[in-house]
C-alpha cells in the first residue's frame, strides 16, 4: 500500500509556491469540470493487488528486487517493503465473460510469477497481513531500496516529529513503537478502479463509501499482526496509525489522519480534492513547470500534478483519481477497501460484488446516502474491520427507510447481493459469472467464513495440537498458501 511518488526530482519546492500551484491545479480542474472536457464513460475497470513473498517456511523473504527480476515483466512492481510486490491488471470493459476472463489472466499471472519467485526460494502470498511477520521484520533497513519510498518515511516522521506508536485492542492487544513507517509495508490490499463521468462521481463515490462496511465483512482477511490476533480486518487501523503524521496534541484538536474514511457525503469530485487541499499538509511539496491555467487558456489539458501528487498522498479508502490518457482527463473511483486474497476466486467475488452493488445503489431512485447519516457508513466501517463476517451494521430498511440493526451476514444475503446481481446485469455481465461470483459471497455468509475466519480457526487448531504461537502462525500459513494455490475459495477450506 506504499504510494506511488512518480516525479522527476525530489527536490522540495518552496511551501508558499506550492500552496499557489495547488490552488492553480483546483481551479484547473474546477474549469475542466465546469467546460465538461473529461473522457466519454466506457465501463473500465481496473484493479491491483498487493502481494508477500516468504520463503518455504512461510516466514518473510526480503528479495523482491530479485524476485521482480525474474519475473521480468511491467505488470509487477516494487512495493513499500522489500518482501512486497504489486501485480497490475490491464483494464477491462465490465461487460460479458469479464469476471472470468479477470480470473483467467490472474491465475496465469500469479502462477508465473510464483514459478520464477521459487528459483530464489520464495513463494508468493496473497493475503492482507501475512500473519507470521514479526516487528524486527517491519524497520525500515527493510523498506524498498527506491527514493520515493525512502523520501516519504522521511517527510512523515518529520511531520510528526516523534516515533510512530501502534495501539490495536481487538481479540488481544497490540502495542507497539516504531522509528519508520516500516509498519505501513504490512498491509496488502487490493484496489479496485472504475471510470465515471463528473457527473456520476458523486454518486458512485457516496455508494461506494456506503458499501465499505459490507465489504470488509465479507471479504475480511487481516487478523493477525506480530503474533497477535486483533482485529478482524486490522489493516485499515493499522495503515492509519503507522502513516500518521499529527502527534498527540494535534489528534486531541481533531486535525484528520492521512488514513481518511471522510465525514460527509458529497456533491462533486472536486469536493474531494479541495478538501485534501484545505485539510492535509503536503507530504511531498514538488512543483511542476506546468502553468495549468496557461494550458487551459491554449486549449490544452493540464496533467495537474501537484494535485495528483498531493492527493495520491493522501489514504481515502475511496480516493478520487485524476489522469489524462491520451490527451484526454478522466475521473477514477479508487477502491481501497479490500485485503488482498485469499483466492483468485475470492478477489473476483469480491470484485463482482463491489462494481454490482455500487451501479445498483448509484443509480437507485432513492440512493441510500439520502437515508444513511454519513457516520453511520464510517460506524459500519470500524464494526466490519472489528467483527467482519460476525459485525452488525446500521442500513435503512422497512417501508419508512429507518435506520436499523442487522448482522451483516444477513444484510448481504437479504438485500446486498440481489442489488449486486442487478447491478452486474446493468453492466452487461453474463448470468453464468454474475451467479458463480456473487455465490462465492453467499456461502462466506451462509457459512459464517471468510478468510479473517478460517485464518483464525487454523490458527487455534494448530495451538490445540500443541504448538507455540509463532510455530502455530508459520504451520497457519503454510496451509494457507497451499489453499490459496488449490483456487477453491476461502469458504470450502478445512480447518483442521
Amino acid at each position: 500500500m506504499g504510494e506511488k511518488v512518480e516525479a522527476g526530482s525530489f527536490d522540495l519546492a518552496d511551501r508558499r509556491m506550492y500552496r499557489t500551484k495547488l490552488q492553480q491545479c483546483l481551479l484547473g480542474l474546477e474549469r475542466l469540470l465546469d467546460e465538461k472536457r473529461f473522457d466519454r464513460p466506457r465501463n473500465l475497470m481496473g484493479l491491483e493487488i498487493e502481494l508477500n513473498l516468504a520463503d518455504s517456511g512461510g516466514l518473510p523473504r526480503m528479495m523482491n528486487e530479485e524476485v521482480l527480476e525474474r519475473i521480468a515483466s511491467r505488470d509487477f512492481q516494487t512495493e513499500l517493503a522489500q518482501f512486497n510486490i504489486e501485480v497490475n491488471i490491464a483494464p477491462h470493459r465490465l461487460s460479458g465473460r469479464v469476471l472470468d476472463r479477470l480470473a483467467e489472466e490472474l491465475r496465469t499471472g500469479l502462477g508465473y510469477a510464483d514459478r520464477r519467485a521459487r528459483e530464489v526460494g520464495a513463494h508468493i502470498v496473497m493475503v492482507g497481513i501475512l500473519p507470521t511477520l514479526e516487528a524486527q521484520d517491519l524497520v525500515s533497513a527493510n523498506l524498498s531500496r527506491a527514493d520515493r519510498y525512502t523520501l516519504l518515511n522521511e517527510r512523515i516522521l518529520a511531520m510528526r516529529g516523534e516515533d510512530i506508536t501502534l495501539d490495536i485492542d481487538g481479540v488481544e492487544h497490540l502495542v507497539y513503537t516504531s522509528s519508520s513507517i516500516a509498519p505501513e509495508a504490512a498491509c496488502t490490499s487490493m484496489q479496485m478502479h472504475l471510470q465515471v463521468t463528473p457527473g456520476r462521481f458523486a454518486a458512485v463515490w457516496n455508494a461506494a463509501q456506503a458499501v465499505s462496511g459490507p465489504q470488509i465483512a465479507a471479504g475480511a482477511n487481516s487478523p493477525f499482526l506480530f503474533g497477535r490476533e486483533l482485529w478482524r480486518e486490522t489493516r485499515p487501523l493499522l495503515f492509519q496509525q503507522a502513516t500518521d503524521t499529527r502527534p498527540q496534541e494535534l489528534r486531541a484538536q481533531g486535525v484528520r489522519p492521512l488514513a481518511w474514511f471522510g465525514e460527509r457525503w458529497i456533491d462533486s469530485a472536486a469536493d474531494l480534492f479541495a478538501e485534501n487541499v484545505r485539510y492535509f499538509p503536503s507530504l511531498l511539496p514538488i512543483c511542476d513547470d506546468e502553468e495549468p491555467l496557461r494550458v487551459l487558456d491554449e486549449g490544452g489539458v493540464p496533467q495537474l500534478r501537484e494535485l495528483t501528487l498531493h492527493n495520491g498522498t493522501i489514504y481515502r479508502w475511496n480516493r478520487p483519481v485524476y489522469e489524462v490518457v491520451d490527451g484526454v482527463p478522466h475521473l477514477r473511483v479508487e477502491n481501497r477497501v479490500m485485503p488482498a486474497g485469499p483466492t483468485v476466486a475470492d478477489v473476483v467475488a469480491n470484485a463482482a460484488f463491489y462494481y454490482g452493488l455500487v451501479r445498483a445503489l448509484a443509480e437507485a431512485p432513492r440512493p441510500v446516502w439520502q437515508r444513511m447519516p454519513f457516520g453511520a457508513a464510517a460506524a459500519n466501517f470500524d464494526a466490519a474491520c472489528r467483527d467482519g463476517i460476525d459485525a452488525t451494521l446500521h442500513w435503512p430498511r422497512g417501508r419508512g427507510g429507518s435506520l436499523t440493526e442487522v448482522p451483516a451476514a444477513d444484510l448481504i444475503v437479504e438485500e446486498l447481493l440481489p442489488l449486486a446481481a442487478a447491478g452486474l446485469d446493468a453492466w452487461g455481465i453474463e448470468p453464468v459469472d454474475r451467479d458463480r461470483y456473487l455465490g462465492i459471497v453467499e456461502e462466506r455468509c451462509s457459512r459464517r467464513t471468510n478468510g479473517a475466519q478460517w485464518q483464525a480457526a487454523a490458527f487455534h487448531r494448530q495451538l490445540e495440537r500443541g504448538l507455540d504461537r509463532r510455530a502455530a502462525l508459520a504451520a497457519m500459513t503454510l496451509r494457507y498458501r497451499a489453499h490459496m494455490e488449490s483456487g477453491d475459495p476461502v469458504h470450502t477450506w478445512p480447518a483442521a
